[in-house]
């Protein structure tokens, strides 16, 4: 109950202990339809993808998925609701452990292309909430799960292109 207060105590001091943002960047030598086909084909997550295993649903706006990730030993499914579908660009949904305000994950792909044949894909989750001080292993874990996740993502889109 005692640290429950002081991280109450710390979120009405400073704001900043309640946030986190990873962000993992990568070229990819593909249109930007092409990585956006293999981004948004959740059935095959589990052929190629070491991060995120399974997805269940479809990327559209407000609809609901339920995504299965893997970081180190730990498996976690989570329910986001999707935020953002722009075809080609931006895939985007928001999680909530147990309530809002918790501990909450911005997750978001962003396509930005570099020319017809070659797109840096930004993979990046701001965290906010109450538990976010308390989760510093799991986010460090979390960045090397995003950065083999791009990795694996590029081989099979350039493999495939």
């Amino acid at each position: 109950m005692a640290s429950i207060f002081y991280i109450a105590a710390s979120v009405a001091v400073n704001r900043s202990v309640t946030r986190k943002e990873i962000c993992s960047e990568i070229i990819v030598n593909a249109s930007a339809f092409r990585v956006w086909q293999v981004l948004t084909d959740f059935e095959a997550y589990q052929q190629w993808n070491p991060f995120i295993r399974k997805v269940d649903g479809v990327a559209r706006h407000g609809s609901r998925i339920s995504a299965q990730m893997h970081l180190g030993n730990h498996t976690m499914t989570f329910r986001p609701a999707v935020l953002t579908v722009k075809p080609d660009r931006e895939l985007r949904w928001i999680g909530h452990l147990f309530i809002p305000g918790i501990f909450d994950g911005e997750h978001s792909f962003i396509i930005e292309p570099l020319n017809e044949n070659q797109v840096l894909l930004v993979q990046r989750e701001g965290f906010n909430g109450i538990l976010v001080p308390l989760f510093t292993s799991v986010l460090k874990d979390t960045e090397k799960s995003f950065n083999d996740m791009n990795r694996a993502l590029k081989q099979r889109v350039e493999q495939t292109n």
